[in-house]
């Protein structure tokens, strides 16, 4: 599978990631620990070699099963994959708790790297900004752990410019993750000044948390934890209705090519330039080698543009 140098890291990382929010559990689909398990497995078989997740992904049952997962495939392919996790946020109570101190980072590294069942993290990322606790402490956890070696990159995700500038005088940041899909493009900008300042870049949310595959056609009310009712709005009026429309300008492209929607909606935002790596969640092993197939093709420029302009008429 095609390698692509992460940032100015010496990460060379595919073009997809695999991203275990859903996999974790809390607020997605129910499956079971097998099909959890066999779906990162299937991921790494496909030649995947970028793996996201965080302690916040239902209190670290997504590390614990990416651990066991890379375990139960055998000795070397923890080394065959790189892993970025998370820190400053948690998953308390059923509820998200963010937290910049630097003891708690270190604690969550720790925890961490008991999870995965490794004793190195490929790279960490600041989950969320904490506007009370000063940079210079959150920070200087993570060029700590650096310096011992337990974590051997520092990234940040949902930060804004002006965040990201202020974290990079703190720490070598060499990456970041923002939200970025056919139906969310606030970040673009971001990503553009984070690519052309060599750091890695990575997208989530490529799915619009599955809003994008076509599977949710009909308007319906989910339970308030439920992530396509608490964090992704286009599971409602009037987002969801415009969404539609989009899906019917994609379904002739996908038609064009023989592929699903999702691999469509995938493919647009990989092959944008700034883009080294886009974040898709599948929780199944048919549903990962559905997603990754869409490395068998891409989108024409034409069709590109045709994309963006049904973006624009039906989502502004």
């Amino acid at each position: 599978m095609e390698k692509i140098r992460f940032g100015r890291t010496e990460m060379m990382v595919t073009p997809l990631t695999l991203g275990t929010w859903g996999i974790g559990g809390a607020g997605w689909d129910p499956n079971s620990d097998e099909t959890r398990l066999d779906a990162i497995a299937a991921a790494v078989e496909c030649g995947i070699n970028f793996i996201d997740t965080a302690p916040a992904y239902n209190a670290g049952q997504a590390e614990r099963y990416i651990g066991k997962a890379l375990e139960d495939m055998g000795k070397g392919q923890r080394e065959k994959v790189y892993i970025a996790t998370k820190c400053a946020n948690a998953f308390i109570g059923g509820q998200y708790v963010r937290s910049g101190r630097g003891d708690l980072i270190l604690k969550q590294c720790e925890e961490s790297l008991r999870n995965l069942r490794t004793d190195y993290i490929d790279l960490m990322i600041v989950h969320w900004p904490d506007p009370v606790v000063p940079y210079e402490e959150t920070f200087g956890a993570l060029n700590r752990l650096k310096e011992e070696g337990s974590v051997r990159h520092i990234g940040v995700s949902n930060f804004s410019l002006e965040e990201l500038q202020k974290a990079m005088e703190c720490a070598d940041v060499e990456a970041l993750q923002l939200q970025f899909s056919m139906v969310n493009q606030n970040n673009t900008k971001v990503l553009e000044w984070a690519h052309a300042h060599d750091l890695g870049v990575m997208t989530y949310g490529s799915l619009g948390g599955g809003i994008l595959t076509g599977r949710y056609r009909t308007l319906k009310t989910y339970e308030t934890m439920d992530n396509r009712n608490r964090f992704y709005p286009y599971f409602r009026e009037p987002l969801f209705s415009r969404v539609m429309e989009l899906l019917d300008v994609m379904q002739p492209v996908a038609d064009r090519h023989g592929v699903t929607l999702a691999q469509v909606a995938i493919n647009w935002s990989r092959q944008k330039c700034f883009v080294d790596t886009s974040i898709f969640g599948a929780q199944t092993r048919e549903r990962i080698l559905s997603n990754t197939a869409c490395l068998n093709w891409s989108l024409t420029e034409e069709e590109m543009q045709e994309l963006d302009r049904a973006i624009l008429e039906k989502l502004g």
